[in-house]
């Protein structure tokens, strides 16, 4: 740090607010106590231990409790206001997290790739101001962040939003679809999307019914952790779902994220049939009712199936970019009344889907609803709370009534996708209703299968004496 910042900051009355960024009472208190402000390194003797690092800014919209170090080791910790005995100055250093940007090579005897952004952090910056992380975008802050990319593709990048994931929706996703279908049409080798995790398994599941027959893989990519945290998973991420759109064979939607806890490999997950499952693990996407599609692991990629759609030569796509947005999700819960789906059809909507219990079911109070909607033409669909399995509504008698007032059985589709399906069936046909159910029953993309695998459904509860002696023998 050069003298001149190192004096400026010191010019810097205590008293001024400007230098605390964010703190409110009763942190501002504790650090004028101790003469300390944002940027300054510190020694933080507390109640629960002693803590060295910077003092960040705060989000404008985080609790006025806790005071926020960056450790050595690159992560954040917060230390409440009334657990601190002492904050001891050692410098001062204003950081910078401005991206490197670099001029990206271009190599004719690469393949081309374009990549859409709409938002998701794949390489970034931190704004302490608003606490939100910004996106690297441009070739070049990709390139300065991930040199890597340079020797997988000739990379061309497009920002189509700025927006979190969840508040992307069936408008970007028209957008998107275009979007993609007229990059392969100008010859690209690949296309990548970059997105919010939070939302990816919708706008995965909404493209894989509007771009069918894409000869190019079109990968979908985000990060659990920005690229300013040691533990990120974003540049690996990337490099992948880079490889795999450039040079892989799988002409589908498909979801890129890590495959294990580890940096090992990343999966690569059918845009229907994949899911959220954790709030935060790096390896948060699971394929559900199925395994996944392959691994990509250092430049390499080892099928794990192989009934995926081809990587073609020829540039021929069909782009379906419709959406009817008025389509209701209920997820079904005991004592649920009528009202709560009759409130959907008074409201105008044309379809619901309905996330069962066990097999398919929904309770007896629910029926005079689901009768309005068979009178009233609204489809409704059902599918299961449980997310492995297939709805069986024959086996038990509340199945088959529910089945008598018209209620459609959607095999083992995810909910999330039989969602977006039932918006986008309803926008290809909106006055043929026969139609419309042919779709939802017809499997497109992979969003229905004749039978799960023997080896997909594992799940390792821990605590049980089996999962230890597992675990005594990985760790040993």
């Amino acid at each position: 740090m050069s003298d001149e910042v190192q004096s400026e900051a010191a010019a810097v009355p205590i008293e001024d607010a400007a230098v605390f960024k964010g703190y409110r009472e009763p942190c501002v208190s504790v650090m004028r106590r101790f003469g300390v402000t944002v940027w300054c390194d510190v020694i933080a003797e507390t109640t629960r231990g002693r803590f060295e690092g910077l003092i960040l800014p705060r989000s404008e919209t985080s609790d006025e409790l806790h005071l926020v170090l960056k450790l050595e080791s690159g992560y954040n910790v917060g230390i409440r206001h009334d657990t601190i005995e002492s904050l001891r100055k050692t410098g001062y250093r204003e950081a910078s997290y401005k991206i490197p940007e670099k001029a990206f090579p271009v190599d004719a005897g690469k393949p081309r790739v374009r990549l859409f952004g709409t938002g998701g952090t794949i390489a970034s910056r931190l704004d302490y101001r608003t606490g939100a992380v910004i996106p690297a975008f441009s070739p070049g802050e990709l390139y300065g962040s991930v040199p890597e990319l340079a020797d997988i593709c000739n990379l061309e990048t497009e920002k189509l939003f700025g927006i979190f994931s969840e508040n992307m929706g069936p408008p970007q996703y028209l957008i998107l679809a275009e979007k993609i279908g007229e990059a392969i049409r100008e010859g690209y080798d690949g296309v990548v999307i970059g997105h919010g995790t939070d939302t990816m398994h919708y706008t995965s599941a909404a493209l894989s019914f509007m771009v069918q027959g894409s000869p190019v893989p079109i990968v979908m990519v985000g990060s659990q952790r920005s690229s300013d945290r040691p533990s990120s998973d974003a540049a690996q991420n990337l490099i992948n779902a880079t490889w795999a759109a450039a040079h892989g064979d799988i002409a589908e939607v498909i979801v890129c994220m890590f495959g294990p806890t580890s940096d090992r490999y990343n999966l690569l997950h059918r845009g229907t049939r994949v899911r959220k499952m954790h709030s935060s693990y790096r390896s948060t996407f699971r394929t559900l009712g199925d395994i996944p599609l392959a691994m990509v692991e250092r430049d390499e990629i080892t099928p794990l199936k192989d009934d995926y759609a081809r990587r073609r030569e020829d540039r021929e796509v069909t782009v379906r970019a419709k959406f009817d947005d008025r389509v209701g999700f209920i997820y079904y819960y005991p004592g649920m009344k009528a009202d709560v789906i009759e409130s959907l059809i008074d409201a105008g909507y044309r379809g619901i889907v309905i996330a069962g219990t066990g097999l398919g079911h929904v309770n007896r109070l629910a029926y005079p609803a689901l009768e309005k909607a068979r009178k009233a033409g609204v489809q409704v669909y059902m599918t299961l709370q449980t997310l492995w399995g297939f709805v069986q509504m024959h086996v038990y008698e509340t199945g088959r009534e529910i089945l008598e007032e018209g209620v459609i059985p959607l095999a083992n589709m995810l909910p999330e996708t039989a969602y977006v399906k039932l918006g986008w069936a309803l926008a290809c046909h909106p006055d043929d209703p026969a139609k419309v159910r042919e779709l939802m029953t017809t499997p497109i993309a992979g969003d229905m299968t004749e039978r799960e695998p023997h080896d997909g459904y594992l799940v390792f509860q821990g605590g049980v004496p089996e999962m230890k002696a597992f675990l005594g023998k990985v760790w040993s």
